[in-house]
């Protein structure tokens, strides 16, 4: 399916009912009730249809192997599998589509339900007469809101026995192949089925470090900006060099420029180029990327002023790396170095920070260098954080006190640095 090749979104699930006004009841005990009804109410025929559709096709492409589950996995899942045994092979399974019924109190899952987890079964070659493999489910549960007298494990665990009970499943944590997914946001109320095995942001960095970026989200931030032919876009805080290969594999008639202050960061970033390489020479692509990576001072960049199109980052949180102090020390240097090199009056910059409060007292401190055009909301690994698209003004970098107007060039350790570790692909 062509969906499984959107770049910006991390899973695909096909929606089985969503309520946008759930009226939960007051007590645990009454909510367990509810669920239970819940589970012989939805309408899964054509959910499990479209589900096994997708198994068929990602069959076709061959055996990946299911990602272990996280801790938060195992703490927030149920999951089960069917005693009903069921064919490996998949045109019989379509040849028997129509033996999925559900009435009005009662669902009946044919015996001819195919298994999808051929990743989790032994490597060897099967037999059409082998032995059947049963089918397996789990019950994945994400909860936001304070008004819940409930918590993600106790609806997982709830949901998922009322689901087991329904279509008499049974239990399997980690080998499921039908994944059930119940979204709780206040009272909003999503019930899906999964469609992708592991997240599609595992698609481009084998070398990860602390805070290594998803791919989905660097393509969304180079997405804001609208990259053009022949743009020069920058990552001045590169880290594993997420943003710059995402941008330099999907737009390859502008040109990537990443770098990074920390040595070990460089290599990573070097590394993953290095691997996509491989792997796009492996298929027969052209070899190269207009891609160079570079370690260097963020507050003195080795470049001309006026000389760049687009400025794309994520920043530090100040969290895993950094601090919240540093940040009031670093966000104004390297927001005005970056106003320098930026193009005035037709340069971007999408800036990727969970430090709002300082970022935004730094923006104005510019004196006028930047204009914020607007800023999403992302969530990124549970912290609200936000992309702040920036436009560079007309305003001559120079005329306020706290810029630096003589030219920036290169210092003897970053000329070193470019010998060293420049990387041009």
């Amino acid at each position: 399916m062509m969906v499984h090749h959107l770049k910006s979104l991390d899973n695909l699930f096909v929606v089985v009912k969503e309520y946008e006004d759930y009226q939960f009841k007051a007590t645990k005990e009454e909510v367990l009730l509810d669920w239970q009804e819940l589970a012989t109410k939805l309408p899964w025929t054509n959910a499990l249809e479209v589900w096994k559709l997708n198994n068929s096709i990602r069959k076709k492409k061959g055996r990946r192997k299911r990602p272990n589950p996280t801790k938060s996995d195992q703490c927030e899942n149920v999951s089960a599998k069917c005693p009903d045994t069921v064919p490996s092979d998949p045109e019989e399974l379509l040849e028997n589509c129509e033996t999925l019924e559900v009435t009005e109190n009662q669902a009946d899952v044919s015996p001819n339900l195919e298994n999808d987890s051929e990743e989790d079964k032994p490597s060897e070659p099967q037999d059409q007469d082998s032995e059947l493999m049963p089918l397996k489910f789990r019950v994945t549960c994400s909860r936001a809101g304070d008004k819940h007298c409930f918590t993600s494990n106790d609806a997982a665990r709830d949901f998922g026995g009322a689901v087991q009970e329904f279509f008499q499943w049974k239990a399997d944590m980690t080998k499921f192949d039908v994944e059930v997914l119940l979204n709780i946001h206040n009272n909003e109320v999503v019930v899906g089925i999964a469609l992708t095995v592991e997240s599609l942001h595992r698609r481009n960095i084998t070398h990860f470090g602390p805070t290594t970026l998803r791919s989905t989200l660097a393509y969304g931030m180079l997405r804001l900006c609208k990259p053009q032919v022949s743009d020069v876009i920058v990552d001045p805080m590169c880290g594993t060099g997420a943003i710059p290969l995402e941008g330099a594999m999907e737009w390859q008639n502008s040109f990537f420029i990443a770098g990074d202050n920390n040595g070990t960061a460089v290599s990573r970033s070097v590394n993953n180029i290095k691997h996509i390489l491989k792997k796009t020479q492996d298929g027969g692509s052209p070899s190269g990327l207009p891609l160079d990576i570079v370690q260097w001072d963020l507050c003195n960049l080795p470049m001309r002023s006026s000389s760049v199109d687009i400025i794309i980052t994520d920043m530090p949180f100040g969290k895993r790396v950094g601090s919240r102090k540093k940040n009031w020390e670093l966000y104004p240097l390297c927001l005005r170095e970056m106003a320098r090199v930026c193009k005035p009056g037709t340069g971007k910059a999408a800036l990727l920070t969970q430090d709002k409060k300082c970022f935004t007292k730094a923006l104005l401190q510019m004196g006028g260098l930047w204009k914020k055009l607007h800023t999403v909301w992302v969530n990124v690994g549970g912290l609200h954080a936000g992309v702040f698209v920036l436009k560079r003004t007309n305003v001559i970098f120079g005329i306020s006190s706290g810029d630096k107007t003589e030219p920036h060039t290169a210092t003897e350790a970053q000329k070193e640095n470019l010998g060293d570790a420049s990387l041009s692909v």
